[in-house]
């Protein structure tokens, strides 16, 4: 049986071949034409200079012509406060609520100032201290004692070995004995291996980029000392709706280019309707400031809108006749909202007859949304 080109590759997908690349491959040319034009100074092993990393994230002109895409869109001062950051002696912590980017920004800085995004750490209730310092080769272990051979670096390890960012996410997740294990790498530079009467020095360049979410308070919180060794960014949610469309859209079309799904150059209108529906009911009150109103259970963050546009795009597009209409995002809105049965039904019915059932144009997306409720 032969197997397809495609198919033999999988193993070893990079690029466009990868169902989601990596920051540093899926924006490559974008990266590649910044280091061109870049001409200010670079700290010690630094892919760009710091200016470059902001235009990176935050999108621009080069003088050639090529456009840089936003990556990140929000206060421009607090990208430049993170890039800064990443290139003093201390680490990054970037706060905030579920949904406001946090692990998208940690991937594009360490993208832009190492060209790899992918010394990741993922902070879980069982992450072990291992996974932070090192582990070890078991059966060598077994049959050659303690070596450097035996020795299995962690991501933070092989960025201290090779001056590049590290990336911890969801930092307030993992135990606190585990997080604790940080404060010397980020306060002395250094890994102390005592089965080998060694340790790992920071080269110049080594930096860390910590995510956390502020609605995890009270599950590991961070200890003041370790809480000192990080300089923290707070995401904001988007400041108005314009520009939570403008970043839902963006998503949600390099999101559909990596599926193969149709561009929905009319589904902004539905789009704008979700970020509507969102952030009335995050906010606890109308558009208008008229009407205050009772919030869900769940977030309903940038994210989730950009969840329920992309499968609602995909409804549009292989069971319909490929244009975003109410039908497609109504079950999606209706899962987002609706995170306890009880609770979060009342209000969800609450508002669809006392806000969507009496505006002007929304009489379609009313009837969708009472059908999928159903």
């Amino acid at each position: 049986m032969t197997v397809p080109e495609t198919t033999a590759a999988v193993d070893g997908a990079t690029g466009p071949e990868a169902l989601r690349p990596h920051a540093e491959d899926a924006f490559a040319d974008e990266l590649k034409a910044l280091a061109a034009a870049d001409d200010r100074p670079r700290p010690a092993r630094w892919r760009l200079s710091p200016w470059a990393v902001a235009i990176y994230l935050l999108g621009g002109t080069l003088p050639d012509g090529t456009v840089i895409t936003p990556k990140y869109v929000g206060p421009r001062r607090l990208i430049e406060v993170a890039v800064t950051t990443l290139a003093t002696d201390r680490a990054l912590l970037l706060l905030g609520v579920p949904g406001t980017a946090k692990t998208w920004v940690s991937e594009h800085l360490a993208a832009a100032v190492s060209g790899d995004s992918t010394l990741l750490v993922q902070g879980t209730a069982g992450t072990p201290e291992e996974a932070v310092r090192y582990g070890w080769n078991y059966a060598r272990l077994l049959a050659q004692g303690p070596s450097r051979e035996a020795l299995v670096p962690s991501p933070l390890m092989r960025a201290m070995s090779e001056g590049m960012t590290a990336r911890v996410e969801e930092l307030t997740r993992i135990p606190a004995d585990v997080q604790d294990s940080l404060i010397t790498i980020l306060s002395e530079k250094t890994l102390p291996i005592p089965e080998l009467g060694q340790e790992v020095q920071a080269v110049r360049g080594f930096n860390v980029i910590a995510t956390a979410n502020d609605r995890d308070r009270g599950v590991n919180e961070l200890s003041s000392a370790l809480r000192r060794r990080f300089n923290t960014v707070v995401l904001p949610l988007p400041a108005t709706p314009d520009a939570e469309v403008d970043i839902v859209s963006r998503r949600v079309d390099q999101i559909g280019r990596s599926l193969d799904l149709p561009a929905a150059p009319e589904g902004l209108s539905e789009i704008r309707r979700v970020v509507t529906v969102f952030r009335e009911l995050r906010d606890g009150v109308t558009t208008d400031g008229r009407t205050k109103l009772k919030s869900p259970s769940g977030t309903l963050s940038t994210a989730e809108a950009i969840s329920v546009v992309t499968n609602g795009l995909a409804l549009a597009a292989h069971f319909g006749d490929g244009i975003l209409r109410p039908a497609d995002v109504a079950a999606g809105i209706l899962g987002a909202v609706v995170r306890d049965p009880a609770a979060d039904r009342v209000v969800w019915q609450e508002y669809l007859e006392t806000v969507v059932r009496e505006r002007d144009g929304w009489k379609d997306f009313y009837r969708a949304c009472r059908e999928a409720s159903v």
